[in-house]
């Protein structure tokens, strides 16, 4: 989309740091409407029209353009993505039904431990000592919201960890698409794949919603779609290990939503985790602008 492209005459890392945080941020807002509905909707009927209601908003752009974001020679690597992205849309959503906002948050910070790694190993993206630092720092945050050893490890916790693991692998497949495709038709293909499995998976467990779920729904779908073309363009104009912190933002959009919303007020430890968190996404933020 071009309106992602106002801001080219900016520095990549500021747009892309950007980018992040208002996906982050649209993220969070969601999970939580996928949260709120499922209290009434199984994840497969959620799920399809997640997806079907996001298809629905980007046909009216590539009407207008001819379709011709839709020309693809990396056909193979979008299906790989999509796969991935199955798993770990599955196993997200049912996490967020199972535990609170701001502890799924948490546990989803390890996708950019997983992500620099694979980063670092197959695109050779170097890696840098203060990146390293925010990593780890952002990680301890982690360790001290979840507690883990110390508070019992859950079903949502478990779900979250192998969303986080498959949420990794199809992040990966889009840094490589980022290469030669455009930020729309990452989106596109991996909207049309999604549809039609999530929708072979609706049918077998099919609910109907009604018309106030629907509406969330398609709210739902809004926001994940803004989100992907942040999250894509993000990807093509800057390295990952230098994105991934910036999901650290999420935690504390999370624990103010879960609060809000489902009066899941946070502890102590949320807030002190949440607070490294933030310090790791400042610290990487300065010193890249110092490098630049």
């Amino acid at each position: 989309m071009n309106f992602l492209k106002l801001f080219s005459n900016y520095n990549n890392k500021i747009v892309a740091a950007i980018c992040m945080i208002m996906a982050s941020t649209l993220g969070v807002f969601m999970v939580s409407i996928i949260k709120y509905v499922q209290t009434d909707l199984n994840v497969y009927t959620i799920s399809f029209f997640r997806f079907f209601f996001g298809l629905f908003i980007i046909l009216p752009y590539h009407h207008k353009t001819n379709y011709r974001f839709l020309k693809t020679k990396k056909i193979h690597l979008h299906i790989f993505r999509s796969l991935f992205n199955v798993p770990a849309m599955y196993f997200g959503f049912s996490a967020v039904y199972l535990i609170s906002l701001e502890k799924n948050a948490a546990i989803s910070f390890t996708t950019p431990i997983i992500v620099s790694i694979l980063a670092i190993l197959f695109l050779k993206e170097r890696i840098y000592l203060n990146r390293i630092f925010s990593l780890i720092l952002g990680f301890i945050g982690i360790l001290i919201v979840v507690r883990p050893g110390i508070i019992e490890l859950e079903v949502g916790v478990l779900f979250s960890l192998l969303s986080c693991f498959f949420w990794s692998l199809s992040i990966f497949f889009t840094k490589k698409l980022t290469v030669t495709e455009e930020s729309i038709t990452i989106l596109s293909y991996m909207y049309i794949f999604m549809t039609t499995v999530t929708l072979i998976f609706a049918i077998i467990k099919w609910e109907n919603p009604n018309l106030i779920q629907l509406t969330l729904l398609f709210f739902a779908a809004t926001c994940g779609t803004i989100l992907h073309l942040f999250l894509n363009y993000a990807y093509k104009i800057s390295d990952l290990t230098f994105l991934m912190p910036f999901n650290y933002i999420g935690l504390i959009v999370s624990s103010l939503m879960g609060f809000i919303i489902f009066e899941d007020f946070p502890d102590i430890f949320t807030w002190i985790g949440g607070g490294i968190i933030l310090f790791s996404v400042f610290w990487i933020t300065s010193r890249e602008q110092t490098k630049k």
